[in-house]
């Protein structure tokens, strides 16, 4: 039997691929090697599923570093407004959180999941699980079809890839895409894992004395080796067995990884600004006036009301200061470098967890052999790309989604229309 359309992947670029090809009255077979589909779908947001963000465009492509700019195309087809209107098309009621977060009301992802492979279904589109794919078939530079590992043949003349990447292998990303694109003759430029944790060796890692230590409201800063702040982001931070954890470490991490490549180092530089709000002279206004008020005082007690209690050995301890001081007996010049630390208090990181234990990947697909209005391939009529298998990447928040949906959507449009 031949198809138009065949979808590789049943996550959320091949399902929105599957829905946009079926609207245009292709006959399209969506297959998947897993036995169930949407399987990242319905674990993302912490599994509310965090279907987009509704911020406006040119802010929306500023949280995707990872070559946002590429998407600018495919969402003037399907933007995060579009999907907004899509799932609420489908009776799915949204709300919106900080930053711009889109999440469904019911606060389960699987409302989402159910919802979009119902519309799947509802369309029209043949759907086999269990069917992992072994070859992407070529011929005189065009797409032929796909054959199975069970060795069946499916025939079409538009094949969109939407295998994912390789991080989160569990639900079905394991990277099987690259080889067929490959096969292709396209470039893949190299993968690293994005919106991951961040690893150290620094003693008071290695310790555990801040273990579980979280942080609110704080700035994380990436240092290069000429000390110049390559990103910094603000927001709550977790310390870990194994180096730092938490949203604006993870956002961070794609810099480090970046720059540990780049310039051969085998550590980076960050800085965590405990008062992102107030200078180094303010700190050490207040702080000193907090210790002239209780004068008898231990300035390891003084320092309970500003810090957090776990920090304060340490901190002090950096800046040569006896915790049993007393206001009278401080050293002005140690005292000045404690809040210098406290508005930078550095961390050297050695690297980030594993791909595949990284939220997103980073690399993939070449995106100068991909037509950013179809999402075809330059080097293979007919052959089409969507979702994380692009070089594509966002911080997390309803970015990469919102990716995925965009490019899906293009990609199944696209091959429709051939």
């Amino acid at each position: 039997m031949k198809y138009d359309v065949i979808v590789i992947g049943g996550g959320s670029a091949g399902l929105m691929a599957s829905v946009a090809a079926s609207a245009e009255g292709a006959k399209v077979l969506l297959v998947d090697k897993g036995d169930k589909l949407g399987r990242k779908l319905g674990i993302s947001g912490g599994g509310r599923c965090n279907v987009t963000n509704n911020k406006d465009m040119d802010e929306l492509i500023k949280h995707i570093p990872g070559n946002g700019r590429f998407l600018y195309s495919a969402l003037a087809h399907f933007s995060n407004k579009d999907i907004i209107a899509f799932f609420e098309n489908l009776g799915i009621a949204l709300k919106e959180e900080d930053n711009g977060r889109m999440f469904p009301v019911s606060d389960k992802a699987k409302t989402v999941v159910d919802a979009l492979i119902g519309q799947v279904r509802r369309q029209g589109v043949e759907i086999r699980t269990n069917s992992p794919v072994r070859q992407v078939l070529y011929q005189d530079g065009r797409v032929e079809g796909v054959r199975l590992h069970a060795g069946e043949t499916l025939r079409s003349d538009a094949v969109i890839i939407a295998s994912g990447g390789c991080s989160v292998p569990h639900t079905g990303s394991t990277g099987d895409g690259y080889a067929w694109a490959e096969a292709a003759g396209h470039t893949i430029t190299p993968l690293f894992p994005t919106e991951v944790p961040l690893t150290s060796s620094e003693p008071f890692i290695r310790s555990r004395e801040l273990q579980g230590l979280s942080l609110r409201d704080v700035t994380l800063s990436v240092w290069n080796a000429k000390g110049k702040a390559l990103i910094a982001h603000n927001g709550d931070l977790l310390f870990t067995h194994f180096g730092l954890s938490g949203p604006i470490a993870l956002r961070c991490s794609q810099f480090v990884v970046k720059e540990l490549a780049k310039s051969d180092r085998k550590e980076v530089m960050l800085t965590i600004d405990l008062f992102p709000e107030l200078t180094v002279d303010e700190i050490y206004q207040q702080s000193m006036a907090l210790a002239k008020n209780d004068a008898k005082k231990a300035i390891k007690n003084v320092l309970r009301s500003m810090l957090s209690e776990r920090l304060i050995p340490l901190l002090l301890n950096k800046a040569e200061l006896d915790e049993l001081l007393t206001y009278d007996n401080i050293p002005k010049a140690n005292w000045l470098t404690l809040c210098r630390m406290i508005k930078a208090f550095p961390v050297h990181v050695n690297g980030t967890l594993s791909l595949e234990e990284a939220f997103v990947t980073g690399g993939g697909v070449h995106l100068k052999e991909i037509d950013p209005g179809t999402m075809q391939s330059k080097l293979m009529s007919g052959l089409f790309f969507c979702g994380e298998i692009l070089d594509i990447h966002g911080y997390t928040g309803g970015y990469n989604i919102t990716a995925a949906f965009a490019t899906g959507y293009t990609a199944g449009k696209s091959a429709a229309a051939l």
